[in-house]
C-alpha cells in the first residue's frame, strides 16, 4: 500500500469518518445538482401525469378522384416524416404484394 504512511500523521480515527463524509458530502451535492436541473423531477415528484410526446408522424390517404402531383400506385399510402430537427419529408408506403406485383 503506498499510502500507509498517511495513517502516521492522521489517527484512522479521525481519517476514516473524515473520508466517508466528504464521499457522503459529495454524493448528496450531485444529486442536488441532477433533481435541481431535471426540469420534469418536480412534476414526476408531485405525481402529475407524464406529457406524451408530440406525434412526429401523419398518414395521408391518398383520394382516388383527386389530382396528385406525384404518382401513388394502387394500395400506397403517403406519409409526412418530421425529422428531428424540424425538417419534413413525404415518403410512400406500398405493400409487399404491390412491390411482388411491380417487380
Amino acid at each position: 500500500m503506498n499510502n500507509a504512511k498517511i495513517w502516521l500523521v492522521v489517527s484512522p480515527t479521525v481519517g476514516v469518518p473524515v473520508f466517508l463524509g466528504a464521499v457522503a458530502v459529495s454524493a448528496f451535492a450531485v444529486h442536488v445538482g441532477i433533481l435541481t436541473a431535471t426540469p420534469w423531477m418536480s412534476d414526476y415528484l408531485s405525481g402529475s401525469a407524464a406529457v406524451a410526446p408530440a406525434e412526429t408522424a401523419s398518414v395521408v390517404l391518398p383520394q382516388a378522384d383527386t389530382a396528385k402531383a406525384s404518382y401513388l400506385p394502387q394500395g400506397a399510402q403517403e406519409v409526412l416524416v418530421t425529422l428531428p430537427d424540424g425538417t419534413q419529408t413525404r415518403a410512400i408506403l406500398q405493400m409487399p404484394e404491390t412491390l411482388a406485383a411491380l417487380r
